[in-house]
């Protein structure tokens, strides 16, 4: 490693990531980089420390920090006694971030409402557009007209069924590169859920589909975490595949997300019944994150070798450091990426393979595709 001064081109090409001389300047002007030395030609002259305070910052910034938070996270001492200042003003840009949220899931709507329409709504759509066009809208009556407008458009619902595969193929990104099994399921997650985005955090492991396609050729056994995540599989199909479907939390009483997560934490019994799941099963995880934590364990362990895990609990701790877990792992393995998830959605992806493999049982596009 060189230990001579670095010149700033040598620093950002020592830190890489795209970095520019011209980041590295604005980061000094902000304080996020401490004064250097400088050369007889006043040029900077930066260390090893410089190079690894300036990877920091391009980390946290990727994580999506904002750059005076970065610059107090670094400068902080809170590894001793806690920066109650530090914590109050991250909480204060997740408010900001969860706002911006709001507004952007408001115009995702709207764009929705025009583009998300099917061919038979076409009329109207144009229509629309030319009104909005000329909308006034600086006055309370003007608001008043755009609500019109949506009602407006709104009325010809009236007339058909809405068509979900014609409205999916305007707002979905294009899934050209996925094989036809893999854009099914992710169609029906995002039916599931109303989200378009969610497709974007859908993480797929090398060989997830194929697993699961054995699996259910099989009669593999399905394993739940909670009785209500086994009553929104697709029982006929699974039935007709000879796939047994258990539960492990088996207590009707346990309904929620955090009760699932307390009975599990609780109950020796619930967690020797994860240990003695069969090998092979398919591993359906929709409530509880403390099962797939446990289960990442077991399998890097080589105490249970299930053939598939299908990954989605709900928390905002706990759930996305055990999906990021289970992506690690040797085991094919759909997840959500973050604290989406849920029960449906687990259920929803299960069963959308099963309705694949049924239907087309030598279908072997995902071996070619990505």
């Amino acid at each position: 490693m060189k230990t001579d001064p670095l010149t700033i081109k040598e620093l950002t090409d020592a830190v890489g990531g795209g970095v520019t001389p011209r980041m590295v300047r604005h980061y000094h002007t902000l304080g996020l980089l401490p004064p250097v030395q400088r050369s007889e030609g006043n040029y900077r002259l930066y260390t090893q420390q410089d190079v690894q305070r300036l990877q920091r910052i391009i980390a946290l910034k990727q994580q999506g920090f904002q750059l005076s938070h970065i610059r107090h996270l670094l400068d902080s001492h809170s590894d001793d006694d806690g920066d109650p200042t530090l914590m109050a003003q991250l909480q204060q840009q997740y408010r900001s971030v969860i706002q911006q949220i709001t507004r952007l899931r408001q115009t995702a709507s709207a764009l929705e409402g025009l583009l998300g329409r099917d061919q038979d709504c076409q009329i109207t759509q144009a229509e629309a557009l030319a009104q909005l066009k000329q909308l006034d809208v600086d006055a309370q009556e003007g608001l008043g007209k755009l609500d019109q407008l949506w009602l407006n458009l709104d009325a010809e619902t009236t007339n058909h069924p809405e068509a979900f595969q014609e409205s999916l193929q305007h707002l979905l990104p294009d899934l050209s590169g996925y094989s036809e099994i893999t854009v099914h399921l992710l169609h029906q997650l995002v039916l599931a859920c109303g989200d378009v985005s969610l497709v974007s955090a859908v993480r797929l492991s090398s060989g997830a589909i194929a697993a699961a396609r054995e699996a259910l050729k099989a009669g593999c056994s399905v394993v739940t975490d909670v009785p209500v995540v086994a009553a929104a599989l697709d029982q006929t199909r699974l039935a007709h595949l000879k796939c047994a479907i258990a539960t492990l939390i088996d207590d009707p009483h346990v309904t929620g997300v955090s009760e699932a997560e307390q009975a599990f934490w609780n109950h020796d019994r619930w967690q020797q019944r994860l240990h003695q799941i069969p090998q092979g099963c398919v591993l359906v995880v929709g409530y509880a994150p403390s099962v797939l934590l446990t289960a990442c364990k077991l399998i890097e362990q080589g105490t249970i070798q299930p053939a598939l895990v299908i990954g989605m609990p709900i928390g905002f701790s706990h759930a996305p450091a055990a999906k990021r877990q289970l992506m690690t792992t040797s085991v094919p393995s759909i997840t959500v990426q973050g604290s989406l998830g849920g029960g449906l959605l687990a259920a929803v992806a299960l069963n959308a393979l099963a309705e694949t493999f049924i239907a087309k049982p030598d279908c072997h596009c995902y071996l070619t595709r990505t």
